[in-house]
């Protein structure tokens, strides 16, 4: 029989390293298999992985789903990239929802020239955007600097 989880031993799918049981369970309608799929990313090939991974992007649990795209931020951060499925996965996700975050670490550790379009305008986006947010902080720490100058305390 295939692992199941077990909270009281805090065993199950996510110490699963084989496919099979990944895609058994799929079959049998587990509840945890966006923590699975993390499991695979880091104990099999970004080959094998990858199917698991796409399949547990589209689970109706919202949670499974965050963890799905967690396995794939961390695919791409172990393996430098990812594959065709996978990048439409996220895009079809979009930033600002669940893959905002393997978005990023997918722009942080996949090498510019292995980034499909889409990727690279999102490396734009984020750096303006990070810019932006930077100069504002920046901004308004300067403007309060000079509000308790003006009010005879210093910062």
């Amino acid at each position: 029989m295939a692992p199941t989880w077990d909270w009281e031993s805090g065993d199950g799918l996510l110490g699963v390293d084989d496919p099979a049981d990944v895609d058994a369970a799929f079959e049998r309608g587990e509840r945890h298999l966006g923590t699975a799929v993390i499991g695979l990313a880091f104990q099999c090939s970004l080959e094998e992985a990858s199917p698991r991974i796409v399949r547990a992007t589209r689970l109706p649990d919202r949670a499974q789903r965050g963890y799905a795209f967690t396995a794939a931020g961390t695919a791409a951060r172990l393996n430098g990239e990812l594959t065709p499925e996978l990048y439409a996965a996220l895009r079809a996700e979009g930033p600002g929802g669940f893959a905002e975050d393997a978005i990023r670490d997918t722009l942080t550790f996949v090498p510019l020239w292995r980034l499909p379009p889409w990727f690279k305008w999102q490396m734009v986006r984020t750096t303006v955007l990070d810019k932006l947010d930077y100069w504002r902080t920046r901004s308004g720490d300067a403007i309060g600097d000079a509000w308790r100058v003006l009010r005879g305390r210093r910062p």
